[in-house]
């Protein structure tokens, strides 16, 4: 079964850009996973499952013995240097498309159509909608006029991209309500903001980010409208995050009012709520799940992960994602452990009888690319 993943191109439905440059022991450690592992009172990343992952999975690619020590693997790593080391990993992920989020950019990354390149795949482009929002404000639109630029904008881009993602998580947590917002609520919210925004001016303190409720929700139906698929992050990510207010059951009453739009909504990431995601990905026709991020960072375990994700959740419903960010191992690592995980699974099921080889290898090639081409309509696999 394995062998057979391992032949099956991904489509990683949400990823992110890799930094161009070499890095040192402590910036590789910080990019290796969302939490501040590097100190002395953390330790180190390597002392972790994703640790472990990286020293079993990625050091042959880069011509290491398999469990190569971490100092003989960065000494590795900086001898070959940054573009060898994005390329190796990202033609290593086997990938025939890539949808990357570019709302985040820190430092400069690869752009899309360099991380295709190097991957040999189809790149495609998700717009965030709170960066397009504060870009906005960025740019003196008054609170009356900032809803109807906001969907100008919207739509001039939408040819450009496949989806669209919210980070509400992040900002105001995943309590939405359903309904549509009224125009007067909105501007008022962007009345709010723009205030924000001359107070971040004057101070020259950071630039106002969008964490207001009713904006998420306006960003939200306004990409809807526009018959793009709406990405979530939901539960796992770093600091910034309240885990609390990330359980995807919260969305519930926004999922309702969206589902007769019929446009799909990706619920990325999902850890430790993953279960919580499977049911929603059940009970709503639009709701499609995945456990990227997660994937890697559990690394040897990524076969409970990806098996209690599809307890409940059709098999029809399930995507694959890295959530690579920053380091070009990710993408290697989330595809090696996420094929191995989905392996174990459907080759458990054929032992047990839940279903045929036959059936196992087509739900193999639904997770690994034929659901996201239906989410997104990239068209079909190659």
């Amino acid at each position: 079964m394995l062998e057979r993943l391992e032949s099956l191109p991904l489509v990683d439905h949400h990823c992110h850009g890799v930094v161009r440059r070499d890095l040192d022991r402590a910036e590789f450690e910080e990019m290796l996973t969302v939490a501040s592992t590097v100190g002395p009172l953390g330790g180190t990343a390597f002392d972790s499952r994703i640790g472990f992952a990286v020293r079993r999975h990625c050091a042959p690619v880069l011509g290491l013995p398999a469990h190569a020590e971490p100092d003989d693997y960065l000494a590795r790593r900086a001898e070959l240097g940054a573009g060898e080391v994005n390329r190796r990993f990202l033609t290593a992920a086997g990938l025939e498309a890539l949808c990357v989020d570019t709302g985040f950019t820190p430092e400069p990354l690869l752009e899309p159509a360099e991380l295709g390149t190097l991957a040999g795949a189809r790149p495609h482009e998700i717009l965030r909608l709170e960066r397009l929002a504060e870009d906005v404000v960025a740019d003196g639109t008054g609170a009356a006029a900032f809803a109807d630029e906001v969907r100008t904008r919207l739509a001039a881009r939408a040819p450009g991209v496949v989806g669209c993602k919210s980070i509400a998580a992040y900002r105001a947590g995943l309590d939405l309500a359903g309904e549509r917002p009224a125009a007067a609520e909105v501007e008022a919210a962007a009345g709010r903001l723009l205030r924000e925004a001359d107070r971040s001016m004057a101070g020259r303190d950071a630039p106002p980010r969008v964490n207001d409720e009713t904006l998420h929700r306006f960003l939200i139906w306004t990409a809807v409208d526009a018959g793009l698929p709406v990405q979530f992050h939901v539960g796992y990510g770093d600091a910034d995050a309240d885990l609390r207010r990330g359980d995807p059951l919260l969305l519930t009453g926004l999922l309702r009012e969206l589902a007769p739009t019929g446009v799909p909504v990706l619920l990325l990431h999902n850890y430790p709520f993953h279960r919580h995601a499977g049911y929603l990905a059940q009970v709503f026709p639009n709701v499609f799940v995945d456990v990227g991020l997660a994937v890697h960072n559990v690394g040897d375990r990524a076969s409970a992960l990806v098996g209690e994700l599809l307890e409940l959740a059709p098999f029809g419903k399930v995507l694959y994602s890295s959530d690579a960010f920053g380091l070009a191992e990710l993408y290697h690592l989330g595809a090696a452990l996420f094929r191995r995980g989905l392996a174990r699974v459907l080759a458990e099921g054929v032992g047990d009888d839940a279903w045929t080889p036959r059936d196992a290898l087509r739900v193999a090639g639904l997770v690994a690319s034929g659901n996201a081409h239906r989410a997104y309509r990239l068209g079909p696999s190659r």
